[in-house]
């Protein structure tokens, strides 16, 4: 090798080494204000429902956010949602927020009724699309409730009993909640009556949302008031979600169903059915 070739490789060989020491480094996924239970309590209920609130941002994007829980001491891998050995055990993966540089995460995990009480240890991780990774670890104990007063739901404005609407009438409905202690969550769903669905399943998973909130920041009472317009193509689920498949706008019979919940998430109130009529 002559001595003009070495020069040229050690100045090519400069400035790779001078361009991968120039060339920054993605930050790695940042969170920040999470919330463990309500009002940051750090507390589960046996038979409750288990708030988690954070925001999360990512440079390189958000590829998925990984929610573990598992009895103090414990670290072997179970399945998602699970009792075992009447221990609460989570381990879920979250995809919906993929590609997003920032979001608010807030989710409220069910919690078995026979879980076993005690202290339990939180991970809760983010994975962004270069696969570099961010982890907040934290303890909470999970506790039997110390409510057991469901809210109470008043329903001051509802369509007539078996009142008819056709595509593109709006269909309205108006109340308020009050629980003794601070509420929870909030559904008011319009449930077509040949998918025989038991109060306590009516969810935005199965039926057309008119609202849907969890949003009461130690709130004791909440005025409500939702629409739906008949034919819509999509509901007011947060986010929205298009109306389809099973819960699809169909001529016949439906009606309208309020369900709420405590901060506590154990102890729920349920509506009377509002009879209607859709025709398409």
């Amino acid at each position: 090798m002559n001595t003009k070739n070495l020069f040229y490789i050690l100045i090519t060989l400069m400035f790779l080494f001078l361009f991968q020491s120039c060339k920054k480094e993605t930050a790695r996924p940042v969170i920040q204000s999470i919330e463990l239970g309500l009002d940051n309590s750090k507390i589960a209920y046996a038979g409750g429902d288990f708030h988690i609130e954070a925001e999360v941002e990512a440079e390189a994007k958000i590829s998925t956010i990984t929610i573990e829980i598992h009895p103090e001491g414990e670290h072997d891998d179970k399945s998602s949602f699970t009792v075992y050995e009447e221990h609460w055990e989570v381990d879920s993966t979250y995809t919906k927020f993929s590609a997003l540089r920032n979001t608010t995460f807030h989710e409220h995990l069910d919690v078995p009724l026979d879980a076993e009480l005690g202290h339990y240890h939180v991970h809760f991780i983010v994975t962004d699309m270069d696969g570099y990774q961010t982890t907040f670890e934290d303890e909470i104990e999970l506790k039997l409730p110390d409510d057991t007063k469901a809210p109470v739901l008043t329903v001051s404005s509802s369509p007539a009993s078996g009142q008819s609407f056709t595509s593109g009438q709006t269909i309205v409905l108006s109340g308020n909640v009050t629980d003794n202690i601070s509420l929870g969550g909030l559904y008011v769903g319009l449930v077509r009556v040949n998918q025989n669905l038991a109060d306590a399943d009516v969810s935005a998973a199965n039926t057309i949302t008119m609202p849907h909130s969890h949003d009461f920041e130690g709130q004791a009472a909440h005025q409500f008031s939702c629409s739906i317009v008949v034919g819509a193509g999509q509901d007011n689920n947060n986010p929205p979600k298009t109306i389809a498949g099973d819960f699809a706008w169909t001529s016949g019979e439906y009606y309208i169903l309020v369900k709420a919940k405590d901060a506590i998430g154990s102890n729920w109130a349920f509506s009377q059915k509002y009879l209607l009529n859709i025709e398409l």
